[in-house]
């Protein structure tokens, strides 16, 4: 009897009709899942005529800041005073312009129940908390909450421009009595 052993046992024959691992499935893209979204109406977002968002406020501040055209030819300068101009209202807010000559500040206030976007325009601003200082420049924007309180100043010897949304609309800005810029040591 010729039985080979269970070790040397030949393996089956390769034939030439071999199985194909199946393809990579392909990743679907949204488009694909969902369909084109600009043909599904119901599904777009629409714009809103007015804000709602903290982001909403301040990209509403941003697209003022660059339309200069509509708020450039407004600015006035007064030595004696800040000079302000209300630029919108709409339903909870308010933007405001205001221009800054060397040297003016806002004293030491907050906005009430008020919050804000601080953005400046032209120039430089600095503002002054308790906690410290900081410099504004173009383009930056400054997000603050109700009782946040501030001393804005132009400390440079050029003018500075500024753009104020609040939400809701400014109904009181109260004073606080000691300034963070000019604040005087008392020995006990």
């Amino acid at each position: 009897m010729n039985s080979a052993p269970a070790s040397t046992v030949a393996a089956p024959a390769v034939t030439a009709a071999r199985s194909e691992a199946p393809a990579p499935t392909a990743v679907e893209s949204d488009l694909q899942i969902a369909g084109d979204i600009l043909a599904v109406q119901h599904l777009l977002q629409p714009a809103r005529e007015h804000p709602a968002t903290v982001a909403e406020f301040a990209g509403l501040a941003r697209s003022i800041a660059e339309d200069r055209a509509s708020w450039e030819h407004l600015v006035r300068y007064d030595a004696t005073t800040r000079w302000y101009h209300r630029l919108r209202t709409g339903p909870g807010y308010e933007v405001w312009l205001l221009s800054w000559v060397p040297g003016q500040g806002s004293g030491l206030h907050d906005h009430g129940a008020s919050s804000g976007v601080l953005t400046v325009l032209d120039g430089e601003l600095t503002e002054h908390t308790p906690r410290g200082r900081l410099t504004h420049r173009p383009g930056t924007q400054r997000v603050f909450a109700p009782g946040y309180a501030h001393e804005v100043v132009n400390d440079t010897l050029e003018g500075a421009v500024s753009l104020h949304v609040y939400f809701p609309g400014l109904t009181e800005m109260p004073m606080h009595g000691c300034s963070p810029a000019h604040r005087e040591q008392v020995s006990a």
